[in-house]
């Protein structure tokens, strides 16, 4: 029952999103948008090395615990006095 409630809420919040969205989007018709080339490199640039930077932390990520870097610390005991020898 509760996850339902949940659920209800989250796509009534997704549906006040979109219909905000719209109304926004077309409110504003009117006004052109108008970038220059550099606006349109920068903003590729800043999208290519936003996902390089994401991507590449999730492979170190991966590849730590992959690699056993994420386990909890051990601390390698020496007994005091050697086992006796046969």
């Amino acid at each position: 029952m509760g996850t339902k409630i949940l659920i209800g809420t989250m796509l009534l919040v997704l549906a006040g999103a979109v219909y905000v969205g719209f109304a926004g989007w077309n409110t504003s018709s009117d006004v052109e948008i108008v970038m220059p080339a550099s606006a349109y490199v920068a903003l590729g640039l800043g999208v290519f090395f936003t996902l390089a930077v994401g991507c590449g932390l999730m492979a170190l990520v991966f590849y730590s615990s992959r690699m056993g870097y994420d386990q909890p610390a051990e601390r390698e005991t020496q007994p005091d006095h050697p086992p006796p020898s046969p």
